[in-house]
């Protein structure tokens, strides 16, 4: 997380409603070495999330146990040129959003894995409409089957929340509106549209 805490202006709800939003992130786990990463979908409720992982996967392998564990989620991003600001003496900077769950992840019982892959997809297809939604049903039972032997069913339970809104909070109005605008028009960055909408409603 960015140290300056004028960035760190939302709350743990509006943090949390942001990663539910986006419901995909970086899962991370400490190892010897290098930590253990994983990219994971998951619906979140609450302070628990819902997630699956490749049986094969590293981190999946080695849970012998509940273990503390992150996951990040990142939203737009953009670069911010100095020129853009108006003002004097600027540097270079990037703009962003992101929020870190962290807490402990633990291994659930397979009993309830198609569950979780349903409540998954659904969530998910869901935001499609008027698309029909995709459902399991759609099928083969042995092809479905032979898939969740695949995977395996997670808990992630939230214990602390922290975001980082770098929206040029710390500028002065005209300067955090023409960086708004700069980014928007460069398209250096990640869904650069909404981040110059977040900077322009701060």
């Amino acid at each position: 997380m960015h140290p300056n805490p004028v960035f760190h202006d939302r709350d743990d709800a509006e943090n949390l409603a942001f990663a539910a939003e986006r419901g995909f992130g970086v899962l991370a786990v400490s190892a010897e070495g290098a930590p253990m990463l994983a990219h994971v979908p998951f619906v979140l409720e609450g302070r628990v999330a819902e997630l699956h992982l490749m049986r094969s996967n590293p981190i999946a392998r080695a849970l012998s146990g509940p273990v503390a564990a992150r996951i990040a989620v990142s939203g737009p991003d953009g670069y911010v040129s100095p020129d853009w600001y108006g003002t004097a003496d600027q540097v270079p900077t990037w703009n962003y959003v992101a929020v870190h769950l962290t807490g402990r992840l633990e291994r659930l019982a397979d009993a309830e894995l198609r569950g979780v892959l349903e409540r998954l997809s659904e969530a998910f297809e869901a935001r499609l409409a008027p698309k029909p939604a995709w459902r399991m049903e759609k099928m083969e039972p042995d092809a479905l089957a032979r898939m969740m032997r695949m995977v395996a069913r997670f808990r992630f339970t939230v214990e602390a929340v922290e975001g980082t809104w770098k929206l040029a909070q710390n500028k002065p109005e005209g300067a955090r509106l023409g960086a708004a605008e700069g980014i928007e028009a460069s398209g250096i960055g990640f869904e650069v549209a909404a981040l110059a909408a977040l900077m322009r409603g701060v």
